[in-house]
């Protein structure tokens, strides 16, 4: 896979695992949510997992938690285009807007903005993959079904792993159609979104198989309920060690970058995991 240039840094895939450090400026998050939603906040934040390890930093405004509510297109900016604006002033980190709305993918790129990150895959606005396409910026397609609101109603799969690896394709093929370029797509099977905890075991148990699609993988376990469910601890603060787990099976199934809140731990199970497993 041709390597990925952001600013000054090379994101040369299968070489080592990239850390995304999760900054939600949203007072509604499953498990950070209100702890940096002013910009004094979210900034010191974003400067800590950067001097922690991070390569990419994912500014999100809308919470995607189950049954999280739909906020509105200038709620969205007024919380995002502030950090990304003060963090792009200090930083050449490579910055990834958590959106599935083209006017905030655009905003956020002429703010200082790198990579659209979209959970809906380019489902939720038609119009995003030809935004995304006239920015000629990477694009991170996550599989999902449904809304935030109602995909723990939508996990009824015949096949698991063959009907997203299927469902990716469609929307890497229409992504390249509308003008994206195939080295700037970058693939989430999406755990934790339209799946069941045994749902997301499956899944992450056959990661390998995505690496058919030719395409830079993300994976986001950090913190989420299946990790919950296996050690009975009801805090997502609580799982940091159980997602380190799940990240090193990630990396063992060569995994490209791991979305995190943890960028200090992660980074250690990073240095490790890639010494065994890629070296």
């Amino acid at each position: 896979m041709k390597p990925l240039n952001i600013r000054d840094h090379i994101f040369d895939w299968g070489k080592r695992t990239y850390l995304m450090g999760i900054l939600n400026v949203t007072p509604d998050s499953f498990s950070d949510g209100g702890d940096f939603n002013s910009l004094e906040t979210a900034l010191k934040q974003a400067k800590k997992m950067i001097d922690r390890g991070a390569d990419i930093i994912d500014i999100g405004g809308q919470s995607t938690r189950p049954g999280a509510e739909e906020i509105t297109l200038e709620d969205e900016l007024k919380r995002v285009i502030p950090i990304i604006k003060a963090l792009r002033q200090s930083s050449s980190i490579p910055i990834s807007i958590d959106t599935t709305r083209s006017q905030i993918a655009e905003a956020a790129i002429e703010a200082g903005a790198d990579i659209v990150n979209d959970i809906s895959g380019g489902t939720f606005d038609t119009k995003m993959f030809a935004k995304v396409a006239s920015l000629q910026v990477p694009m991170i397609i996550m599989h999902i079904r449904g809304t935030p609101k109602t995909m723990q109603q939508k996990t009824d799969y015949y096949d698991l792993v063959n009907e997203i690896i299927e469902w990716l394709k469609c929307q890497i093929n229409q992504a390249i159609k509308a003008g994206i370029e195939r080295h700037n797509i970058i693939i989430d099977p999406g755990i934790g979104f339209a799946k069941t905890y045994q749902q997301n075991i499956d899944l992450l148990k056959n990661l390998s198989r995505f690496h058919e699609l030719n395409c830079p993988i993300l994976v986001g376990v950090s913190r989420k309920s299946f990790i919950g469910h296996i050690l009975d601890e009801t805090n997502p603060k609580k799982r940091v060690w159980g997602t380190a787990a799940a990240c090193c099976h990630a990396i063992a199934s060569q995994t490209d970058i791991l979305r995190v809140h943890d960028v200090e731990e992660m980074n250690d199970i990073v240095k490790v995991a890639d010494v065994l497993f890629r070296e």
